[in-house]
């Protein structure tokens, strides 16, 4: 069996690594121009579900890494005003496995062949029911992944074609155009912070929100057990991980009459910190620019399935959530694995390999469609006047 996923995000990569460790072919195909071009570092809460999943999807020698670059977590989820004073409390205890989206996304791409610059632009659907995908190249020069490696994009016939390339997704474009994004108007700036000394005293505020005047501030704390890099070295040395230190990953969300134009991503932030508790401006103050971005809210809502064939959507492409809803991770991987074990049985002979991707798409589009609803169903506590 041949399998061509498109799209490097976790879910992609996921699905990948697990069938690969099963003996199948897999190749990814990313449409930027390297594997590093946009920086995609930031914390991530995984639910027992995601966490096994993407446990699942690695081969179990790195499972020792993995357990020492993730951390435990639990957060009281209080409501704080701008001076840290308690306001209420957004509902029960929210636990969970905390990792960095970047060293896991490093992980996930060892050893697998990533070929990048290569938007897809369309597929055809053979008579002998394999799919032959077709990728554009438009920057010959790419930087060159991490443990991956990167060969020039020739198309191939696939027995299964994975769109697995996000909520703008080239392959739903093609086989369900109907389903299309939804722009909620909520905007939110997303960076992340150092963890100094300097801001311990903030500690009873991580994984809680912070309600100012028409904005709600969210801060959560990264912490390795050990770093990441270290870990690598000693635990797994074919793996190479980035090497950072912990940090505070912050995130603003804005109503959607008030979405800045023309201020970087801290500026924006600090423009609606007016008197706000002075450490909580000074972490604001030194963040990472670089690390710092303005983003929209956008839904996949998975209406109607598609006629049954060699080609399936994976995650944000098919059912993309809001961030209030914690969930959009922890969806994309369980995706990954319940796809990577249906593909094992077809290629096994278990089943038919048709009938293992509708088994799959049945599943996925019932969770997935639930995963939506949650996730937009928290967002008025964060952002009133979304359009649901």
């Amino acid at each position: 069996m041949r399998v061509s996923i498109a799209g490097a995000g976790l879910g992609g990569l996921a699905l990948a690594q697990g069938l690969r460790g099963a003996g199948i072919e897999a190749e990814v195909y990313e449409r930027d121009p390297g594997i590093v071009a946009r920086f995609q570092g930031y914390r991530l809460v995984l639910n027992p579900i995601g966490f096994q999943a993407v446990r699942d999807c690695l081969p179990p020698r790195w499972h020792p890494l993995l357990d020492e670059i993730v951390m435990e977590a639990s957060a009281e989820q209080l409501v704080l005003d701008p001076q840290l004073h308690e306001l209420g409390r957004l509902g029960a205890s929210r636990t969970g496995i905390v990792v960095d989206r970047q060293v896991l996304r490093h992980l996930l791409l060892t050893g697998l062949t990533v070929h990048t610059d290569a938007a897809l632009i369309g597929y055809d659907v053979l008579p002998d029911r394999t799919v032959r995908p077709h990728f554009a190249r438009h920057n010959p020069a790419s930087a060159a992944p991490a443990g991956g490696a990167e060969v020039a994009v020739v198309p191939a016939a696939a027995d299964l074609l994975v769109g697995a390339d996000g909520i703008t997704s080239a392959v739903r474009g093609v086989l369900s155009p109907q389903t299309t994004p939804v722009d909620t108007g909520v905007r939110f700036v997303i960076g992340r912070t150092a963890l100094t000394d300097e801001f311990a005293g903030l500690s009873k505020a991580f994984g809680s929100k912070i309600a100012g005047d028409g904005v709600s501030l969210l801060l959560g704390a990264m912490r390795f057990r050990t770093p990441p890099k270290q870990a690598a070295e000693q635990l797994a040395p074919e793996v190479t991980l980035p090497d950072i230190g912990d940090y505070v990953r912050w995130a603003i969300i804005l109503p959607p009459t008030d979405a800045p134009t023309d201020l970087t991503a801290p500026e924006a932030v600090l423009s609606r910190m007016d008197g706000w508790h002075p450490q909580l401006r000074a972490l604001i103050e030194q963040a990472d620019p670089d690390n710092s971005a303005l983003l929209s809210i956008r839904v996949v809502k998975p209406a109607e399935r598609w006629a049954p064939g060699p080609v399936t959507l994976l995650g944000d492409a098919i059912h993309a959530t809001s961030p209030t809803g914690g969930n959009g991770a922890n969806t994309a991987l369980r995706d990954a694995d319940l796809l990577r074990r249906s593909l094992i049985a077809a290629d096994e002979g278990r089943h038919d390999l048709l009938g293992a991707v509708d088994d799959y798409e049945r599943q996925m589009f019932e969770y997935g469609a639930e995963a939506v609803r949650s996730s937009l169903e928290k967002l008025p506590a964060f952002a009133p006047g979304a359009k649901l």
